[in-house]
């Protein structure tokens, strides 16, 4: 198990690893300075054209409707005085004959 090769085979995966690693920095450092360059050329370009950027009037609409609907889309219902019971009856064509009371899936409750 402890072959001369393990040392050399430890060492080659820490610097395997340390090139990994430094690969992944270097990528996030890039992708860090990339953004920064956006958001400055999208910062000059706004200044330049008097213009508020894309992204700040999308939130700027969603904060404005956000605040209209805050306090509730919907109105409060009628008040209980004005509930009316009622009793419903069923609505035929005109010249319909009237069906008999055993027909139809209640005909069964009503006998």
């Amino acid at each position: 198990m402890n072959t001369p090769t393990d040392p050399l085979s430890r060492l080659l995966r820490f610097v395997l690893r340390m090139v990994f690693a430094l690969a992944a920095t270097v990528f996030l450092v890039s992708l860090m300075l990339a953004s920064l360059v956006v958001v400055l050329a999208v910062s000059i370009w706004s200044l330049l054209t008097g213009r508020k950027p894309a992204p700040v009037v999308l939130f700027q609409q969603f904060r404005q409707a956000r605040e209209r609907y805050a306090h509730g889309m919907f109105r409060a219902g009628a008040a209980s005085a004005d509930v009316v019971d009622v009793q419903a009856t069923e609505v035929r064509e005109p010249g319909a004959p009237a069906p008999a009371p055993a027909d139809g899936p209640m005909g069964r409750l009503s006998r």
